[in-house]
Parts: C-alpha cells; sequence; structure tokens
C-alpha cells in the first residue's frame, strides 16, 4: 500500500520545525529514522496532514560526555551508537540492548529519539532508559523541559509529550567503572519484536549489591523499571520471582500473559547472573 497524501517539509533547525508543527496543530508527525511512521503510513494507520522530517537538523546528531553525564542528539543514529567508544566506555548497557534492535539497515536509518518518542513496548531502546535512569530534553513552544523516563512513558505508543513537543536530546548518567550489566531477550527470531526481554545494570561491593537496576520491554503495555535485587543465589532467585509478580503482562499471538510473565522471571535470574559474572 501507499500512504495518504502528505505535505512535506524539511526544516533546517529545531525552530524552524516547531514554526512548522504549530502551523499544523497537531495533524502534522515528526519524521525522524521512519522505521515506524513510515509502515504506519503505508497501511494507512497514520494519515497526517504533513510529515516535518529533522534529518537535515544537523544539531540533532551529537554523542559527548558532559561531567557524568553522557548527552545524545536525538537524530543520532542507532549504527553510530553502536560503534561510539565512548558509549562503549560509559554505557556499556545501551551497546549491549543495541546488538537486539531489529536489523543492520533498521539500526542504520533508526535514531535513538524516534525510538523512545515512539514508545514501542518491544523496544529496548526505552527499556535501557529506564534501567540507566535516563531522561529526555523536549522543546515545544512553551520551551524546553526534561521528562524522566519514569514520567516518559504512559501507554503503548503514548508518552507524555505534547503534540507540538520534539525530542532534542536524550541523557543517560555514567554507569560506574565497576559496574556489571546483561541484556537477556526471548524473540520468534533475532531482530524481531522482543517477546520478553530484561535488562540489567548492577554495582557490587564484593559480595553485596551496592546499586541494581532492572528494567523490561515486550512484557506489558510499557518499558517498566522492576526493583532492586541481590547478589546471593537465594537473593537472584526472589528476585527473579519479584520481577515476574510485579509485571502485568499483555497477551497476543506471540504468547500468552502466563508465558511472558514466566519468562519475565527465567530472563530477570539470566540477566542477573551474566551482569554479576565479569565482577566475580
Amino acid at each position: 500500500m501507499k500512504p495518504a497524501k502528505f505535505e512535506y517539509h524539511a526544516p533546517a533547525s529545531v525552530g524552524e520545525a516547531l514554526a512548522i508543527l504549530q502551523r499544523y496543530d497537531g495533524e502534522a508527525r515528526v519524521l525522524a529514522g521512519g522505521q515506524s511512521l513510515v509502515p504506519m503510513m503505508n497501511f494507512r494507520l497514520a494519515q497526517p496532514k504533513a510529515i516535518v522530517d529533522l534529518n537535515r537538523i544537523a544539531e540533532l546528531a551529537f554523542i559527548e560526555e558532559q561531567g557524568e553525564v553522557v548527552r545524545i542528539g536525538s537524530m543520532t543514529r542507532q549504527r553510530r551508537l553502536e560503534f561510539e567508544p565512548l558509549i562503549a566506555a560509559k554505557l556499556p548497557l545501551l551497546r549491549e540492548a543495541l546488538r537486539w534492535v531489529g536489523h543492520l539497515p533498521t539500526r542504520s536509518r533508526g535514531t535513538i529519539g524516534g525510538s523512545i518518542a515512539h514508545a514501542d513496548p518491544s523496544a529496548e531502546i526505552p527499556m535501557v532508559l529506564q534501567a540507566l535512569e535516563g531522561e529526555i530534553v523536549a522543546r515545544g513552544p512553551q520551551g524546553e523541559r526534561r521528562v524522566a523516563a519514569q514520567d516518559l512513558f504512559h501507554a503503548a505508543l503514548t508518552t507524555s509529550l505534547a503534540p507540538l513537543e520534539i525530542i532534542t536530546e536524550v541523557r543517560f548518567p555514567v554507569t560506574p567503572p565497576q559496574a556489571g550489566h546483561a541484556v537477556e531477550e526471548f524473540a520468534r527470531r533475532k531482530g524481531d519484536f522482543a517477546i520478553a526481554a530484561v535488562a540489567v545494570m548492577l554495582v557490587r561491593d564484593g559480595e553485596r549489591c551496592t546499586k541494581a537496576r532492572l528494567a523490561t520491554a515486550g512484557v506489558g503495555p510499557t518499558s517498566i523499571r522492576l526493583r532492586d535485587t541481590g547478589l546471593g543465589e537465594a537473593a537472584i532467585a526472589e528476585a527473579a520471582e519479584k520481577a515476574a509478580a510485579q509485571v502485568d503482562p499483555i497477551s497476543d499471538l506471540n504468547g500468552s500473559a502466563e508465558y511472558r510473565r514466566h519468562l519475565t522471571g527465567v530472563l530477570t535470574g539470566r540477566a542477573v547472573l551474566k551482569a554479576i559474572g565479569p565482577a566475580t
């Protein structure tokens, strides 16, 4: 199928993009990598009056470290992040999760901001944003604001972004050098949407766990943060049970809610063990 008729705009600045969005009063859509929006338009699940293409806005593609934060422009390609030394050194969980994202063409075109704004509950990047307690910077007619991951995702494909706001930046706190991390995912085939996935980042002090961050994808209507865990065998088993209890899984053609709940527990146990492994 082909998309319905629409008007096309390619602004050269964020200010110009916001002015165009205001002109259409909520009936225009922003185009980032296009890996989700274009198929939706082809099937006419989305029929915007206009497309505002952000790909010519150079200021939205950058990666830099500022103090204890890694700042990433929203139009930065996922493939670039996958091979960026700064990401490997400071955000290894994000780097690992990117290897699970779709296929090479998807990562080559897809952007970090586009994935977050689309808010697919099966997507890996929103999961990592939750696990690392990151935030986005959004700019709109009222100015700029920062939104924490826990306040961003409301439901499947739904965020707290206003219709006239654009994500300009994604911010992650630098991962402590002694931290362990892991991503465990189950899908029908590599590159398919996750039926269930778990991301873990933890910091240990000997046999003690001083910080643990876990998040899920593919299980429920949004990516969610799970409660902390310990390092002992009993603590890991308990964490897996708690993770399964905390989620609100969905049922669809890929699996029942109970199946996803079971997967959440299994993947949580595996991910925590894997995250602990390098530090032992």
